[in-house]
């Protein structure tokens, strides 16, 4: 779990800062820093999908959970997350009416969107995988660290534009990252090196939709709604294998 612990304190870091330094930021220089995470985000998912073995497999893995997030609406349970985060913790903007303008340091619209947004870049993708299951059998965070300073910097720069939501996102990576550490003895006996590369390409696939999305802001897609994915890919690969087709 070092190493989760690590990236929960690099990512309130670099939000913070993002935070009090988000005023002062020129507006362009912001807009330049996040698209070129999106740009590094863009290549890495092209990176990782390039690490499939059979194509097919990422697409099935996409479509069918594709149609289970739709039908269990995970991206719109992501959001509620975010908002009872938002009432609970922070309060609603009409409980500060006289700071309302200052909108990275209090509750505004951009408060789901910054907590979707983090938490989708820092959770999803084989660097949080591959890294967790590292870090708990092994106790080797070396991946997480790199992982840690590469979501520093993008909770500097997510935190100036999208607001405090950014730091809400350590929860997930709390429970998501550290659950993967925590499982990873069991998760060891269950999952082949055919799988974890599945997982890896439909994970590099999930960053491409999160570039697009939040990052580069060319196209709306529901990222969140695609999460299953990750768990239907190693399924696939398993039942081929019962299958005996390669």
């Amino acid at each position: 779990m070092i190493g989760t612990f690590l990236n929960i304190a690099t990512v309130l870091t670099g939000g913070t800062l993002g935070l009090l330094l988000g005023s002062r930021l020129p507006e362009r220089m912001v807009k330049t820093v996040i698209a070129g995470l999106g740009l590094f985000t863009l290549a890495y998912g092209l990176y990782n999908f390039l690490k499939t073995q059979n194509p097919l497999i990422v697409l099935g893995s996409l479509l069918i959970g594709a149609l289970l997030g739709e039908w269990w609406q995970v991206e719109a349970g992501l959001q509620k997350v975010g908002k009872w985060l938002e009432s609970h913790f922070i309060g609603k903007p009409d409980d500060h009416p006289d700071h309302a303008p200052n909108a990275t340091l209090l509750p505004s619209k951009n408060f789901v969107r910054g907590f979707l947004t983090a938490s989708l870049v820092f959770c999803v993708g084989p660097m949080t995988i591959l890294g967790s299951i590292q870090d708990g059998l092994k106790g080797d965070y070396s991946l997480l660290a790199i992982k840690s300073v590469l979501d520093g910097f993008a909770a500097l720069a997510f935190a100036s534009t999208l607001g405090v939501g950014v730091l809400f996102s350590v929860f997930v990576i709390l429970f998501f990252q550290g659950g993967i550490s925590l499982l990873a003895g069991q998760l060891s006996t269950i999952v082949t090196p055919a799988m974890m590369a599945e997982m890896t390409a439909v994970g590099g696939v999930l960053l491409l939709g999160i570039a697009i999305s939040s990052l580069l802001e060319i196209k709306l897609i529901r990222v969140g709604n695609f999460l299953p994915s990750l768990a239907i890919a190693p399924l696939i690969v398993a039942i081929l294998g019962l299958l005996g087709v390669k």
